[in-house]
């Protein structure tokens, strides 16, 4: 086979005329790559010569995957025993990379190290495919590199940019997309919270949440992860608008006359709502005794030095244009209700001895303790005790005789039932 070589070059540049000299070996080696076709087991060497099968290149490197991280550096090995005067070639596709020594695609990320092992370096997506290590006898030899790329997750879009505004009662769809290889897993989570679905977590592209309530705002986090560099996080903020929804922390306030009373609605709503006191049906303004105060959604009506008068209905209104809601508290003058202190287990067999207490701000002029099913004209009276502090009342009783069924006692502290009846048993 006769070579033809035809080498230009102009007067600016000789680097063009290397070139064209390149293009010009790549040619003739690519066809000389093409036609080694000949279905012989020998052939003449390049020097006119005869080699026998024995005698031509073997490879030492068996063909492999590589599964390599983008921006890293993959070495694949192509080791050959008895080259001789045979040209190896890397291949990609069509495309010739390398002949003999000689590097011939322009990618500087490409070269040739430790002999002909082809270093790639600042690896990308569009490096994955197959690479031949070629030795260009007339029946050509070649091993096969095959070189997956692994991409790190990225996150390519969740819901609304990350901020999600919905009205109370609606139903949404969280979602979030990634890519990377391999395809990534989402995970779903929420800061300082458990997901809509009761779970601290969930996976899938995206979670949906129904008929939301003001319970549902809050930061959702979406995490991709695929095994090839750290998770990737975005955030999704939901944003529930809703009207006012009140709580009260007692809907019954206990005073007394010269004390300080304050009653505390705790107020919910989005957006923020204008609260608003009543006594009865007369919208309250602050006075010299009388104080408005408000903290994030504690709202509280301060009453200083509680008079007579004082004692009555309350009730807190709030109103943000997308809807009303109003609570009703008292103040009252009157005792707390009386709480048992006694053990339901009687230590004696015929007797029960009952205590109680009663939180009041004026001294207790009379307990009356009721049993059921004792037949009495009358409830016995139990005179009132003061213990110590202005508001805590105690007393006590010890029945002299065992009635049959003697089992749930209530009490009437100044003319007022107070408190619940309670299980009493008898050994």
């Amino acid at each position: 086979m006769v070579f033809f070589f035809l080498h230009f070059q102009d007067r600016t540049s000789s680097k063009m005329g290397f070139n064209s000299a390149l293009v010009a070996f790549t040619f003739l080696l690519g066809y000389h790559l093409a036609q080694g076709t000949v279905s012989r087991s020998s052939g003449p060497d390049y020097n006119g010569g005869s080699v026998e099968a024995t005698d031509l290149p073997t490879f030492i490197t068996k063909g492999r995957s590589f599964r390599v991280v983008t921006k890293d550096t993959v070495v694949l090995p192509c080791d050959v025993d008895n080259p001789g005067n045979f040209v190896l070639a890397w291949k990609k596709g069509i495309a010739i990379l390398t002949a003999g020594s000689i590097k011939v695609t322009p990618d500087a990320r490409f070269r040739l190290v430790d002999g002909y092992n082809l270093e790639i370096h600042d690896v990308q997506t569009n490096d994955a495919g197959n690479y031949v290590c070629q030795i260009a006898t007339l029946q050509p030899r070649e091993i096969t590199h095959t070189v997956e790329i692994l991409v790190p997750p990225r996150i390519s879009y969740v819901s609304s940019n990350g901020k999600l505004e919905v009205k109370k009662g609606t139903t949404v769809s969280l979602q979030c997309k990634a890519s990377g290889n391999p395809v990534p897993n989402i995970t779903w989570t929420r800061k300082n919270n458990l997901l809509p679905s009761g779970e601290k977590s969930d996976e899938g592209s995206s979670i949906t949440i129904e008929q939301a309530t003001r319970h549902h705002a809050g930061t959702y986090i979406c995490s991709a992860s695929n095994g090839v560099g750290e998770p990737v996080n975005e955030s999704i903020n939901v944003h529930v608008k809703y009207p006012p929804e009140i709580e009260v922390e007692r809907s019954w306030v206990h005073s007394g006359e010269g004390y300080e009373a304050q009653l505390v609605c705790i107020v919910y709503a989005d957006p923020t709502a204008d609260v608003h006191w009543y006594r009865d049906t007369l919208r309250l303004d602050a006075t010299d005794r009388r104080l408005v105060h408000h903290k994030g959604s504690r709202n509280t009506l301060i009453i200083g030095k509680v008079q007579a008068s004082d004692f009555g209905n309350y009730s807190c209104v709030a109103d943000n244009g997308l809807g009303k809601a109003k609570q009703f508290l008292e103040l009252s003058g009157k005792p707390n209700p009386a709480l048992f202190r006694s053990h339901h287990q009687s230590r004696f067999k015929d007797s029960y001895n009952i205590t109680w207490s009663v939180n009041s701000y004026t001294p207790i002029e009379e307990f009356k303790l009721f049993f059921r099913k004792v037949p009495s004209n009358s409830p016995p009276l139990v005179p009132g005790q003061l213990m110590g502090q202005p508001n805590i009342n105690q007393g006590s009783k010890r029945p002299t005789r065992r009635q049959e069924n003697d089992t749930y006692g209530q009490i009437l502290v100044n003319g007022r039932f107070t408190g619940d009846w309670n299980d009493v048993i008898l050994p």
